[in-house]
C-alpha cells in the first residue's frame, strides 16, 4: 500500500496547512483534489459546500492529521 505524502497534490504538510488556512485556496484545491480522485460528486459539494464549515473542518483535520474532510468515501 502507497504511503500518503498529502491531500494537496503530495505536497508537504507544512505547505498544505499554509494553502487550508487561505479559504479561497482550500476551497479550491479541495474541489480539485476530490475531482483528482475520481470523486466527482463530493468535487460537486466541496464546490457548493466548502467555502463554510467544511473550510474550519478541513483546516482542523489538516493540522492534526494531514488530510481533508472526506464526508462521501464513494
Amino acid at each position: 500500500m502507497a504511503k500518503r505524502r498529502g491531500d494537496y497534490f503530495g505536497l508537504g504538510r507544512l505547505v498544505s496547512i499554509i494553502l487550508a488556512i487561505i479559504p479561497v485556496t482550500s476551497w479550491i484545491l479541495g474541489a480539485i483534489t476530490r475531482f483528482s480522485e475520481g470523486k466527482i460528486l463530493a468535487g460537486i459539494l466541496r464546490l457548493i459546500l466548502g467555502w463554510n464549515i467544511i473550510w474550519i473542518v478541513d483546516l482542523i483535520l489538516m493540522i492534526l492529521g494531514g488530510t481533508i474532510l472526506r464526508l462521501i468515501p464513494l
